[in-house]
């Protein structure tokens, strides 16, 4: 890693950084809020760094426990969790195991923090690369290591999926591929794929107007990005917008909620699609501004507001929504993979609280929807509560609505080249889950 001066970034201080961040998370800081917070020389190297760690941290805490079963001061266990998570599996390590130790062990002499506990540190580490075959069998018995998932995480998606959840798991482990939507109002899918051909760019195309690009690249490099041609979007998420439109009569004089748009994506999507008036609102006024930013790229206008869906006396004019878009709050369980500290944030508790706000979400907007009219539920969680057992309790309660055709539980996976998949789903996709319901017409 370079700095802005084109000096060597030594990898001890990207290792302070890396177990600064992992221990800011299980404090409960968001992984993006605690990156974001690295010296920006130091943040592109941290956040490669940190996701690596996520994705292994079952695996380098059980590890721990066998080298000191006596917890560390919070700071030396980070560090020394942060060296076990990338040294752990020699075939994904980003260096190699020596090198690692001995950073590790500059990184803790560098440090007040951990400093004092330089040489148990470097005890531990040692003694990893001399055992380290052993260690590593003698945890594969434990779940949390196997899998790097919470133990609660594991056995509610055994008892909830109980023919997939180890599918699940994998795919939650897997890089994420960059997705991109096309603009249809500027270009086609065709047409796109042939200027990312002529750019050097190698691509395929996917559902619809998905295209996946074989390894991710910064936007700048895109062709047309700041044009509006595409927008960066996983396949899942791609499908709201037609999902929602689907069946209604398209024109000037179709009124749009979306209920909760940040950062302005599936607005973004639903303006492509339709010449209808969109009303786009966010709780969070820094978040409401990213959907400005990302509709001006595209070209295209909404009216945006910051407000609380679940309060429609703060903002409703009282006219009757044709289509309303309810991406609501929860524990986003189906996007791990592209945010892998999401799993050591979230709480099983988070599930029943975010489930009720779900709940007053879905109460609040259902009598703003015209009969006739569509609203679709989605949520990019893997757990019932917020997507199947939410809508059936819905339904039970609301019996003026009634559930369309619908994708359901969508749930992560990756897919390998040359592998065939259904038509109706997207080839590689976060977990998501859709509902559509049409209100009775009286």
């Amino acid at each position: 890693m370079m700095n802005r001066n084109d000096e060597p970034i030594p990898l001890w201080r990207q290792l302070n950084a890396t177990a600064a961040v992992v221990l800011a998370v299980g404090e409960g800081a968001s992984g993006t809020a605690a990156v974001d917070n690295v010296p920006s020389d130091l943040r592109p190297g941290v956040q490669a760094l940190a996701f690596q760690v996520w994705r292994n941290l079952g695996r380098a805490q059980a590890l721990r426990k066998k080298l000191a079963p006596r917890p560390p001061p919070p700071a030396v266990d980070a560090l020394l969790s942060v060296a076990l998570a990338l040294a752990w599996n020699p075939a994904d390590a980003p260096y190699d195991m020596f090198t690692l130790v001995n950073q590790t062990v500059e990184a803790a002499k560098r440090s007040p923090s951990t400093k004092p506990q330089a040489s148990f540190l470097n005890a531990c580490l040692r003694r990893f690369l001399r055992e380290r075959d052993d260690l590593v069998a003698a945890t594969d018995a434990d779940p949390v290591a196997y899998w790097n998932h919470p133990a609660w995480w594991i056995k509610r998606l055994q008892q909830e999926q109980p023919a997939q959840w180890r599918d699940i798991l994998q795919a939650a482990n897997r890089h994420a591929p960059m997705t991109l939507r096309v603009n249809v109002r500027k270009t086609s899918p065709t047409d796109y794929l042939a200027s990312l051909q002529q750019a050097g760019i190698a691509a395929s195309g996917g559902q619809d107007a998905a295209i996946v690009l074989e390894r991710p690249i910064g936007v700048q490099h895109l062709p047309g990005f700041e044009q509006g041609w595409v927008s960066v979007q996983d396949a899942a998420a791609q499908m709201a917008a037609p999902l929602l439109l689907q069946g209604l009569e398209s024109g000037a004089n179709l009124r749009i909620l979306d209920a909760c748009a940040a950062p302005g994506g599936k607005t973004g999507h639903l303006l492509e699609l339709t010449d209808g008036r969109v009303l786009a609102l966010e709780i969070d006024p820094a978040r409401t501004s990213r959907i400005g930013q990302n509709l001006a790229r595209l070209g295209l206008q909404a009216t945006v507001l910051t407000a609380d869906a679940a309060r429609p006396q703060d903002w409703w004019d009282g006219q009757l929504f044709d289509a309303i878009l309810l991406d609501a709050p929860c524990t986003a369980s189906g996007i791990v993979r592209r945010h892998p500290d999401i799993r050591w944030l979230r709480r099983e508790s988070d599930i029943a609280q975010l489930a009720g706000v779900q709940k007053r979400m879905l109460d609040a907007l259902w009598g703003l929807l015209r009969p006739g009219g569509h609203l679709l539920y989605c949520t990019c969680s893997l757990f019932l509560a917020e997507g199947g057992g939410q809508v059936q309790t819905f339904l039970t309660h609301n019996t003026d609505a009634v559930l369309l055709p619908s994708p359901g539980h969508l749930m992560p996976r990756s897919v390998a080249k040359g592998q065939v998949v259904p038509d109706n789903e997207p080839c590689d996709h976060d977990g998501f889950y859709y509902a559509l319901l049409q209100k009775r017409m009286a």
